[in-house]
């Protein structure tokens, strides 16, 4: 069991709050990454904390596809 991996299922479950997007699994960072939102939210102890309040802003560089 780890304590820091979150489950695959859940993860294909989860969307952005704000945008209702599909989110991004950064495992290094354990953030899940709204592009379209601009937001990061964090992941602690193996459970995505999905409140906008506790989401870090993306920078540009990391929001656009282009």
């Amino acid at each position: 069991m780890t304590t820091h991996g979150v489950d695959p299922k859940l993860l294909e479950i989860l969307v952005c709050p704000i945008t209702k997007g599909p989110l991004d699994y950064d495992r290094a960072a354990q953030e899940l990454i709204s592009r379209a939102a601009g937001l990061a939210f964090p992941i602690r102890d193996g459970i995505p904390i999905m409140l906008v309040d506790e989401a870090r802003e993306l920078d540009d560089s990391k929001t656009k596809d282009n």
